[in-house]
């Protein structure tokens, strides 16, 4: 830790997490000597640890972040989240405004469409359910929070993905929890072995789940991308070395 350096001694960051990229920004952060805070929603009963402090749950919107950030004296905030957290993403900007703290939003690239495939970008959950044809055999990879369209969605035969599995799914669903990385052998292989004739996912991005847009590829299997929410502006970047490069510039020109 470098703790002579006269950029982050005593420069406190807020990483509002809960991916990938959140914790390996903040293990940058501790090891460059910045004191960083993360916190998680606490909607997964087994989330990975950042380096760093961990705080677990909301804030109570964009008045209860704005507060937290004042009383903890965070000098920066950085949101990290989901592509699909848009009201936390919303949250960020105001509270950062209220606060008159920097914000820099760590976005990864969205997917684009592989060579050669049908690929169908709808708007929600529930134009991707409608878009399923009857009798269609659905890889489902959106998440346990977005199944309410697709349990609706009578006549299709479904194998759902997903980290942690609600109670009450139907019997006839083939349920994984499972996380990833998937490698594409993994993909390919799960695919064929079920018959899936259709994959159905969000624009997450990065890469340790696009194997599963490869071997959809591979296999001409038709895949029903649900489209990123429209989020409001930020000083964005889509990795995390430009993250840590764009604080140390932020406090430096601060």
């Amino acid at each position: 830790m470098d703790m002579g350096n006269r950029d982050t001694i005593g420069r406190r960051i807020l990483i509002l997490g809960g991916t990938t990229e959140a914790r390996e920004l903040a293990g940058l952060l501790v090891d460059a000597g910045y004191d960083v805070i993360t916190s998680l929603a606490g909607r997964t009963g087994t989330p990975r640890f950042p380096p760093g402090i961990v705080r677990i749950g909301g804030f109570g919107g964009r008045e209860g972040l704005a507060r937290y950030i004042r009383d903890n004296c965070i000098d920066m905030l950085v949101d990290a989240t989901h592509p699909f957290a848009a009201q936390i993403s919303i949250n960020c900007v105001a509270a950062a405004l209220d606060a008159e703290v920097p914000l820099l939003r760590l976005e990864r690239p969205a997917w684009q469409k592989p060579d050669g495939t049908t690929w169908v970008e709808v708007g929600t959950a529930q134009d991707a359910a409608d878009a399923l044809p009857r009798g269609a055999r659905v890889l489902l990879t959106v998440g346990r929070q977005e199944l309410g369209p697709f349990l609706a969605r009578k006549g299709c035969h479904y194998t759902a993905r997903m980290i942690e599995v609600p109670a009450g799914l139907p019997d006839d669903w083939q349920v994984i929890a499972a996380r990833g990385p998937f490698t594409l052998e993994d993909e390919l292989r799960l695919m064929q072995d079920r018959g899936i004739t259709h994959l159905v996912t969000k624009n997450s991005g990065g890469t340790q789940v696009a194997g599963k847009l490869a071997a959809a590829a591979r296999l001409s299997i038709p895949i029903i991308v649900i489209r990123r929410p429209n989020l409001p502006k930020a000083e964005a970047v889509d990795s995390v070395i430009r993250a840590h490069k764009s604080v140390t510039r932020i406090f430096r020109t601060g």
